[in-house]
């Protein structure tokens, strides 16, 4: 029987309880910053927003990192790889969901993955504006608390067999569009009970604590997503991409119950060749 996140410190030097402290910390400095009037907000090469919390919250963990693991390698969103010598990799999204961070929606979330060896080990998604957080790492299941003096609890992806009874999230319905995949997204929506856009990592949320069945990104990069693999799979769910691999590195993820990722992959894939 796994044991809950505050048994951890003695597993792997300390990296997965300092896995959600790190977050924690991240996550809580973003509120700074959160419905603050005169926001800066930049634009990337890719026309994705960009904050002074974003930049702000990776450097806080790429320096908290730093003192305690200093010879792991580390990937972020705002700023160039670390490499590193020892087995271990830290995958950081300082804000996941900045587009909802700017508008002022508390569903945005600071995403922190450890891999080991090139393979996802734990992961984080921290709600900072509601408190909401879930972590998991390889073997010791995926655990929720609703607020930080709330007790763990473990976490369980729903038990939702039809996709009819499901509910479908993603971040962004002309995402679908900007890959062609307009008509998946269409057959998605058609299929499932519900839809809504609830997505980035808190849709993987919901899909690990069994409030919602199916969360999509028809593009992502490693650092949207490799936190949630281990989250989802330790809830008793599937991660994977499009084309049903267990990765975090294939452009596109999926993230169900289990139970109804076929179905979905296939709506997803029909008609492709």
């Amino acid at each position: 029987m796994s044991n809950d996140p505050t048994c951890w410190s003695p597993l792997h030097d300390g990296r997965l309880i300092a896995m959600i402290d790190v977050a924690e910390a991240a996550g809580l400095h973003t509120l700074k910053f959160f419905r603050s009037q005169g926001l800066v907000v930049d634009s990337k090469s890719d026309d994705s927003p960009v904050t002074v919390a974003d930049r702000q919250a990776e450097q806080l963990v790429r320096k908290l990192l730093a003192e305690k693991y200093p010879s792991d390698a580390l990937q972020g969103e705002e700023f160039a790889d670390q490499e590193g010598t020892s087995r271990y990799r830290w995958i950081v999204d300082p804000i996941d969901g900045t587009k909802s961070f700017v508008c002022g929606v508390p569903l945005y979330s600071t995403l922190l993955g450890l891999e080991l060896d090139g393979e996802p080990l734990g992961g984080v998604i921290f709600i900072p504006a509601l408190g909401e957080i879930i972590v998991a790492a390889t073997g010791q299941g995926s655990w929720y608390r609703s607020a930080h003096a709330s007790a763990w609890q473990r976490a369980s992806v729903s038990a939702k067999t039809n996709i009819a009874e499901a509910v479908f999230v993603t971040s962004q319905v002309d995402s679908f569009d900007a890959r062609g995949a307009e008509d998946a997204y269409k057959r998605m929506e058609k299929a499932a009970w519900l839809t809504r856009s609830w997505g980035d990592g808190y849709g993987y949320l919901m899909v690990a604590t069994g409030r919602a069945e199916i969360m999509i990104d028809p593009e992502c990069n490693a650092w949207d997503v490799a936190a949630i693999l281990p989250v989802v799979v330790e809830a008793g769910g599937r991660f994977t991409d499009w084309k049903g691999n267990a990765t975090t590195r294939g452009g596109d993820g999926v993230g169900t119950n289990g139970k109804l990722h076929e179905t979905t992959l296939a709506r997803l894939n029909a008609g492709t060749a």
